[in-house]
């Protein structure tokens, strides 16, 4: 059974980038679509506009592969297909927009060692597939427990899980922006790919390093929890709170709050997407996740 599912009646979203109150480009780039279940946010890096460049170029061509593909699903998918679906048209349309963004990189000197973060969610069902290469994040704010449910791609998270720096020294450190994984840098790139169980008041938030480089979790986690009634005004502080602390550089929210969810699972009809798949991994452009595991 195909059918057409709209999801905007069961999430609510906010958006909201600023540029902070040190640099005058905004390097940031954001993309949400309710009716689909999904949104992108970038954080670009790069000489001049080049950070600018490669974040909007990703957060454009994920958006026009995703839309195509969330657009139109399955209903009643098993959890597993419906999640490898997921899984397998992800790594295609990042693999695509890793191409695109390193051979740009290389032809074209303006935007020479461009490069970005990126970070994903599809909302479908209870479930939250989450897809992020680099170190912008995702939290969620499940009744009252704050909780980071991604891990950093950064030379510092490296260094804590070796045991060679705790939280609170690494919360000092001047390496706070070397990340270990981007998109655009090589020729391939391993996105981390993780499915996370939804509950209804589920609270996801998606943020550049802006806001928690600035920011210390357990104010975000506050902040979020007073105003989670209210997801635009939850924005703006996040944002304020941000530039209050400095605002040393771009900063950017996604706010998703799940207001019911449903044990009805919709799969993406990506038949051709796996075929496409094992022909981007013949190629070897895709490398394979192979710790890939789902995480409640």
């Amino acid at each position: 059974m195909e059918a057409v599912m709209q999801l905007d009646s069961v999430l609510e979203i906010v958006t909201r980038t600023d540029p902070g109150k040190v640099r005058s480009n905004n390097e940031d780039s954001i993309l949400a679509n309710a009716a689909c279940g999904i949104v992108v946010l970038a954080d670009g890096m790069g000489g001049y506009n080049a950070g600018e460049v490669a974040s909007g170029m990703a957060t454009s061509m994920l958006g026009k592969r995703l839309e195509k593909v969330f657009a139109k699903r399955a209903v009643g998918a098993t959890l597993a297909a419906a999640l490898s679906s997921t899984h397998a048209a992800l790594a295609v349309a990042i693999a695509e927009t890793n191409r695109a963004i390193f051979s740009a990189a290389q032809t074209q000197a303006q935007y020479a060692g461009m490069g970005t973060t990126l970070v994903i969610g599809v909302f479908q069902g209870n479930q939250l597939t989450v897809a992020h290469i680099g170190d912008s994040r995702v939290y969620r704010l499940r009744g009252k427990d704050f909780v980071q449910i991604t891990r950093d791609h950064s030379w510092l998270e490296e260094k804590i899980a070796s045991g060679l720096l705790t939280r609170e020294q690494a919360q000092l450190s001047r390496n706070k922006n070397l990340v270990t994984r981007a998109v655009g840098i090589d020729a391939q790139v391993s996105p981390e790919i993780h499915d996370f169980e939804m509950i209804s008041d589920d609270i996801y938030l998606f943020c550049s390093d802006g806001l928690n480089d600035m920011v210390p979790d357990k104010d975000i986690g506050a902040t979020l929890s007073a105003l989670s009634a209210n997801l635009d005004l939850c924005a703006l502080q996040l944002i304020q709170l941000a530039n209050d602390h400095g605002g040393r550089d771009n900063v950017s929210v996604i706010l998703v709050k799940v207001k019911k969810t449903t044990s009805t699972l919709v799969s993406p009809l990506v038949s051709w997407w796996h075929r496409l798949l094992t022909w981007f991994k013949y190629c070897g452009f895709v490398k394979e996740e192979k710790n890939v595991q789902t995480h409640t």
